[in-house]
This record gives C-alpha cells, sequence and structure tokens, in this order.
C-alpha cells in the first residue's frame, strides 16, 4: 500500500517548526553577546581596610626583608662523563639574625648539602658557609657576606609567655613560592616532637598557621611581628599542611644559637658519667636513670656519686638519679632537657636514689663532648 502524501511531509514540517523555534530562542540571545556600547563597570569603593588586615600587612612589610630562602645543594656525578655536578637537592627557608650576615634556619634543611645557597627578599644569592649545628634541637646558623645595608635581623620575642589561642604568623618559601605569609593561632604548647637525630625537642609549640615543605627554617611570629618559634615539622598523612605545624620555640633559639656562633657546637652541661639506657633500665627495674660508669676525675666522682659495680658475680646497681633541682626524670632525655637548662660550671643538685634512701647531692656541671 502506498504512503499518503500528506504523512510523507509530516517529517519535514516538524523539522521546519524546531528550526524557527531554535532560531526564535536563540536569536535576541545572541544579539545580547556583543555590544558596540560597553563600558569598564564602576568601582566601588571599599572603604578602610580592618584593623587585623593592617596588622597583618604591617607584619610582612616589616618582616618579610629578613626572611631568606635555603637552597640545599649536593655534589653528584655525571650518568656518562662522570664528572662531579652541582644538582639542587632540597630548599628551605631561614632568617636573618644579626648585621654580620649570620643567618639561622633548621639542620634537616642543610644536613645533606655539598654547598648552601642563601637567597634574600631582594633576590640575591650569596654562598652560605656553616658556622655550627645543633642536630639535637633541628637548628643551625650559616654565614653569608652580604652587605650590612641588606640585613636587617628579625625582631625577638620571648615562647615563655605565649597563650594558646592567640594569633601568629609564618613566613617563608613554601614549596619554593618565596615572601609566603600565612596565619593561624597557637594551637598548643609543650608539645615534643623528634629530631633528625632521634631525640626529642621539648616544649614546642603547635599552631595551625599554614606550614608546607619549604616553610622549614622561617620565623613564626607574634601579633607584634616578633619572633617567638622557628618553623620545623607538620604533622601530616600525605606529607602537604594539615593544620598541623610545629615550631623550636624562641626561648630555645635564644640560648642555642649564641653558643653555636661562640663555638660552632653546643657545649652541653654534663656529669661525667655513662647511663644507661631504658631497656637496661626496665631490664634491671630501675625507676629513673641508672650510673653506670663515672668518668675519673669528673664532676660525678668529684660529687661522691657511685657507679654501678659486680662483686662474686653480683651486680651492685649505682646512684638511680630520679630528680634534678627537684625536677623529676624518669630517663636519658628528662635528665638531658633538665641538665641543659643549667650553664657548664654551675652547681645544681642532683637528686639520687641509693640503698633504698634518696639524697640531695650537689654537682658542678662539666662539658661533655
Amino acid at each position: 500500500m502506498s504512503r499518503k502524501p500528506a504523512q510523507s511531509w509530516l517529517p519535514l514540517i516538524l523539522f521546519v517548526l524546531v528550526m524557527i523555534g531554535l532560531w526564535l530562542v536563540f536569536n535576541p540571545l545572541q544579539r545580547r553577546l556583543f555590544n558596540p556600547q560597553a563600558e569598564p563597570r564602576a568601582v566601588t569603593a571599599r572603604g578602610d581596610l580592618a584593623a587585623d588586615e593592617l596588622n597583618t600587612i604591617d607584619i610582612f612589610r616589616e618582616n618579610s626583608t629578613s626572611v631568606v630562602y635555603v637552597t640545599s645543594i649536593a655534589l653528584r656525578r655525571g650518568l656518562f662523563s662522570l664528572n662531579a655536578v652541582e644538582i639542587p637537592q632540597g630548599t628551605g627557608s631561614g632568617f636573618v639574625w644579626d648585621r654580620e650576615g649570620r643567618i639561622v634556619t633548621n639542620y634537616h634543611v642543610i644536613s645533606d648539602a655539598s654547598r648552601v645557597q642563601v637567597t634574600m627578599a631582594d633576590h640575591t644569592s650569596w654562598k652560605a658557609v656553616l658556622v655550627g649545628a645543633a642536630p639535637d634541637k633541628d637548628l643551625a646558623v650559616l654565614q653569608i657576606l652580604a652587605p650590612a645595608e641588606k640585613l636587617r635581623p628579625i625582631p625577638l620575642g620571648t615562647s615563655s609567655d605565649l597563650l594558646v589561642g592567640q594569633k601568629v604568623f609564618a613566613i617563608g618559601n613554601p614549596f619554593g613560592l618565596d615572601q609566603t605569609i600565612t596565619s593561624g593561632i597557637i594551637s598548643a604548647l609543650g608539645r615534643e616532637i623528634n629530631a633528625i637525630t632521634g631525640r626529642t625537642i621539648q616544649g614546642v609549640v603547635q599552631t595551625d598557621a599554614a606550614i608546607n615543605p619549604g616553610n622549614s627554617g622561617g620565623p613564626l611570629l607574634d601579633s607584634a611581628g616578633r619572633l617567638i618559634g622557628v618553623n620545623t615539622a607538620i604533622y601530616s598523612p600525605s606529607g602537604a599542611y594539615a593544620g598541623i605545624g610545629f615550631a623550636v620555640p624562641v626561648d630555645e633559639v635564644n640560648r642555642v644559637v649564641p653558643q653555636l656562633i661562640r663555638h660552632g657546637k653546643m657545649i652541653k652541661p654534663g656529669i661525667g658519667a655513662t647511663l644507661a639506657d631504658e631497656r637496661l633500665a626496665r631490664q634491671l627495674g630501675v625507676q629513673g636513670v641508672l650510673i653506670l660508669n663515672i668518668e675519673k676525675g669528673g664532676p660525678a666522682q668529684e660529687a661522691g656519686l657511685r657507679p654501678t659495680t659486680q662483686y662474686r658475680g653480683e651486680i651492685i646497681l649505682g646512684d638511680i638519679i630520679t630528680g634534678v633541682a627537684d625536677v623529676p626524670v624518669r630517663n636519658y632525655d628528662d635528665l638531658r632537657e633538665q641538665l641543659e637548662k643549667f650553664e657548664v660550671g654551675m652547681e645544681v643538685i642532683v637528686n639520687v636514689f641509693r640503698n633504698g634512701n634518696t639524697y640531695d647531692v650537689p654537682v658542678r656541671l662539666g662539658s661533655i663532648n
């Protein structure tokens, strides 16, 4: 059977109607796409910046020139020529300590470097040499020969009076992006982190100011623009910022850095004794720090402290240090932390447990290598 003529034209008629509908819809829109008389819009007046914004701007302007970019450079042999070539292996931050050109940064930023380069805020680069390092504190001091007019020491604050919740700022070079500022608050005080040596750094400041790889060694500032810590580590499963950053407190920095400048290392006070590690102490059931051996002529011997001895196959435990100046110590890290609050040559009371009794023994501290 043949198709009726009206039915054969129906698809064409529907197509034409659809096209007409589309034209009616989109043609007015097309006419609105372009306007030959288009002009820039009027700018809405902003008004004054908020007080906290102005403070942040001032802090950055005043302190960013003190922050430097630290590049760690390693020597590697070429694949084919076997010639030694310099390869940047890591970056971090640092800041100007004094007008003699000393720069403070983290030890882990430069620990594996064959050469270190410091780039200042004006993008001038300077070869840096190591003045001294305190790996247990993750601090290092570098020296550059920049002219004094380029060197602006960062203002120094204190960390003993910090409060949880106060505002802080971090300036550094995260991911190689120099001169970056982030803000946050002090989230907690008195934290503990491990240095590159495995030793515990105590009294660490925790902050939620964004700290990323490359911020290490940069300053943590308070709302007055004073240094209150050196950004050193983050806690993050991914390796990027997760809201938890840590800074070595400035009181510790201000104690360690002058020693590095004077001696090239920390002069650590000690009692001149070999101490048992925690594993051995646990095996012996000791609560405290057991003295194993005593250095001949050292502070411990002069003070009358007793070492561990052996008599007819029986171990006779020596003195067990339970505190320093009545501050309890549980292990070697605790003892080291308490002794480092004193200077070499100072007399300190060492609390010891001996033969079932507790004694207070005055010991004049010596230096340990």
